[in-house]
């Protein structure tokens, strides 16, 4: 499966799952994007990545650390 930007819940999926010890919430936006660009099945254009999508990512990712 290949993800792209606005698949914002399944990239806080794999976030959760690849670094479990980070609390999302102290995340700056800088290493998110930097994060999510690493993750594996991640395939998307860095250019199609804006601050509300981020926030969403985030979002997400603070929800499935809650669950």
């Amino acid at each position: 499966m290949s993800l792209k930007w606005t698949d914002v819940l399944d990239i806080a999926i794999e976030l959760a799952e690849a670094r479990p010890d980070v609390d999302p919430r102290a995340v700056n936006f800088v290493d998110l994007r930097d994060w999510v660009m690493a993750l594996d099945d991640f395939d998307d254009a860095p250019e199609h990545c804006g601050e509300k999508i981020l926030e969403a990512i985030q979002q997400n990712w603070i929800e499935e650390c809650e669950d």
